[in-house]
Order: structure tokens, then sequence, then C-alpha cells
């Protein structure tokens, strides 16, 4: 089963680690213990709104932007055949190209055609980790004005 405060940690730390900011300057910012900002990363806690609110603005990002990003994987793992629900074996039903399993470690990776990849860690038959980062097209257009 998908937690929904390591989805919301995944998408915090990779905001943080996409600023190449240490959680002690996000802690600080959020007026945020270290430790507890290292939970929540991790999953292990759930913030209130009040603190999620404070640490987006800590990251300069808006809240709405998280939680769609959060929203947005949490809906590609709904797609995903025994993410949301413990199954015993791999599915048969899944398209090889759509998913693959890789050695014995339960992890499956989904692309969706907006840009957006998943990678699930099955940790176990009742939880799984998800990873999401956004799929940058290699050439971006450049506009300069004079």
């Amino acid at each position: 089963m998908v937690l929904l405060r390591r989805v919301i940690g995944d998408a915090l730390r990779a905001r943080r680690q996409g600023q190449h900011r240490t959680l002690r300057e996000v802690s600080s910012a959020a007026n945020v213990s270290l430790g507890y900002l290292s939970e929540i990363e991790r999953g292990q806690k759930e913030p209130s709104s009040e603190l999620l609110a404070a640490i987006c603005d800590a990251l300069g990002a808006r809240l709405s932007e998280l939680l769609r990003e959060v929203s947005d994987t949490v809906a590609l793992a709904e797609q995903m055949p025994g993410v949301l629900v413990p199954v015993a074996d791999e599915p048969a039903s899944v398209a090889p190209a759509a998913v693959r399993k890789a050695s014995n470690r339960g992890v499956r990776q989904v692309t969706s055609d907006g840009g957006v990849a998943v990678q699930v860690r099955q940790d176990s038959p009742l939880k799984a980790t998800l990873r999401s980062t956004r799929v940058r097209p290699a050439e971006r257009d450049v506009v300069c004005a004079a």
C-alpha cells in the first residue's frame, strides 16, 4: 500500500536536492527542527498542513504545486496493478513495455505519456515506496529577448 506521507516526503526531498540545499538550510528557513524535517522526508512523520506550507515556502514552491505532483504520483500508482492493493504474484495482464521488474528486489518502473516516471519498490505485501521524477526533454528551446 502506498503511504501518502512517503510520497510527500519524496517530493519534498527531490525539490530540496534539486536546489542543492541541505536539510539544515531548509529546516532553518521553515522554522522546523532538522530531525523532524528529516523524518518527514523519509516518510516517517506526516506534516500538518501548516508545516507543509512552511516547508514549501522555504523551498520557494507553491503548496498547490507540491500537492499536484503528489497527486500525479498517486494517480499513476493507482493505474498500476498490485501497487495499491496486496498481490501474491506479478500480474499477468500488465504490458511488458509499460512495466518492468528489476532483479529480485520488487522494483517496477512505469513512464507515463505525460513525462512522469514512477519507480515503485514493493517493500512488503502491504507497503510500497514510490519515487517520481519528471522526464525533461533533452533539447530545450532558448528564447532571448533584446
